[in-house]
């Protein structure tokens, strides 16, 4: 497999820990690119993953089930478990990463020194909120500029929106249709992060992913909705930055 077009930073043996990123519905490796520096002082490399479908993948058919996409992330990280690594994911993303983690779980593959995720309720909870993906495109438009997750110049361009709601709409196919499978907690340090208001997801709602550990967990709320990782993103990645390094000492591989 080719781990280029999935792996835009390749991992580095000298980096004290990994960190693979991956994005909310419609998102890709972009969005990462500011994590770069502010993480590389404190040791972390960010290694964003590059999902089919979206960026310089954008002719890619994207996938639309959790299950038929983790194999293939694992396929491609497997060459780079061998040293410390750790997953985050926001909204979408952070059900691939959890996935990811038991599926490395099952495999016996070497676990991540952390997991850390956000924007998205516990796997275990029905969400009781309408889907997203099924909606016509005005409304679903209407739904995603609420949220923050349109800018005002995307809506304004039909011709990009029509490269764009297609991705948008497969991602949000692939988060909502995910269906969870009882197993033992992880064991792995968990981080769960929210935003204040966000309509997603509640603090309760976040809190529910201290179930899926075994391990140590940490709820960190910061201010704004569903996309805080862009509004409050120096906060949020200094938080992020401790964590991680938090447990760096007892990695080794």
């Amino acid at each position: 497999m080719n781990a280029g077009r999935w792996l835009p930073v390749v991992p580095s043996r000298a980096a004290p820990l990994s960190l693979f990123c991956f994005p909310h519905a419609g998102g890709g490796a972009a969005l990462f690119r500011p994590w770069t520096a502010p993480l590389a002082r404190v040791g972390i490399e960010s290694c964003p993953v590059q999902l089919p479908g979206r960026e310089d993948r954008f002719r890619e058919e994207p996938f639309r089930r959790v299950d038929l996409l983790v194999p293939r992330v694992r396929a491609v990280l497997e060459p780079y478990l061998d040293r410390p690594y750790a997953l985050y994911g926001h909204s979408m993303g952070a059900i691939v990463a959890f996935e990811l983690a038991r599926a490395l779980r099952r495999e016996g593959a070497p676990p991540p020194a952390h997991l850390v995720v956000s924007g998205r309720i516990a796997p275990h909870l029905v969400d009781p909120r309408p889907t997203l993906h099924d909606l016509p495109d005005d409304v679903l438009l209407k739904r995603l500029h609420a949220l923050g997750g349109i800018p005002d110049a995307l809506r304004a361009a039909p011709e990009l929106l029509a490269v764009a709601l297609p991705l948008v709409r497969a991602d949000l196919e692939l988060n909502e249709t995910y269906r969870y499978v009882a197993e033992p907690p992880l064991p792995v340090r968990l981080s769960a992060y929210g935003g204040a208001d966000d309509p997603k997801v509640d603090a309760t709602e976040l809190s529910a992913w201290s179930s899926q550990t075994a391990a140590e967990f940490r709820q960190r709320t910061f201010p704004g909705g569903h996309f805080f990782t862009q509004n409050a993103r120096e906060a949020m990645l200094t938080m992020l930055g401790l964590d991680l390094a938090a447990g760096l000492g007892s990695v080794t591989r």
